[in-house]
Formats: C-alpha cells, structure tokens, sequence
C-alpha cells in the first residue's frame, strides 16, 4: 500500500468524522467539507493518486453535478410550461364543443 492509498483512508474517516459533526451542530458548510474530504480520500485510495490530482478530479465532479442539476431544474421548468399549455388547450377544446351543442 502506498502513501497516497494511506492518506486517502485518513481522509475518508476524518472525512466521515467531520460530516457527522457537522450534523450534530448543524453545521451545514463543516458538513459539506466532511463530505469533500470523504471524497478525496476515497478517489485516493481506489486510484492511487495524489492528493492535488484528487481534489482536481473531485472538483471537476462538482462541476458536473451543478451543470446537471441545472440542466434538470430547466427541464423541470419546460415540462410545467407544457403541462400548463396542455391543459389550456384541453379547456379551449371543451369549451368550443360545449358551445358548439348549445348552438
């Protein structure tokens, strides 16, 4: 096992240590950091990497993830604009008909 693969297990349990901590005082930013910590070790150990490389890779994650939930929050948004759309032209549809039999 080398260095790295070592410092990633530290990472992870400090990690894990500092994320319930945080909860227990309703900390949310040491929760957070728990949490990155946790990650970096874990990409440290399953990989082997260094601690730098590991915070870039971990950080580039992040990247993703943010650009994913807002790519869902928009889709989210366009599908409640449809809904509402559908459903104005189901009652256009219903209230030409029934105005049609009143004729």
């Amino acid at each position: 096992m080398n260095w790295d693969s070592l410092d990633g297990q530290w990472k992870q349990r400090r990690g894990k240590a500092v994320y319930h901590w945080g909860k227990m005082m309703k900390d949310e930013l040491s929760a957070i950091l728990g949490k990155n910590e946790e990650l970096v070790g874990k990409l440290q150990e399953k990989y082997g990497i260094a601690k730098d490389e590991a915070r870039h890779r971990a950080d580039e994650y992040k990247i993703i993830v943010k650009q994913l939930k807002q790519a869902n929050i928009k889709l989210a948004k366009l599908h409640k604009e449809l809904s509402k759309k559908e459903k104005s032209e189901k009652r256009s549809v219903k209230t030409k008909a029934a105005s049609r039999r009143r004729k």
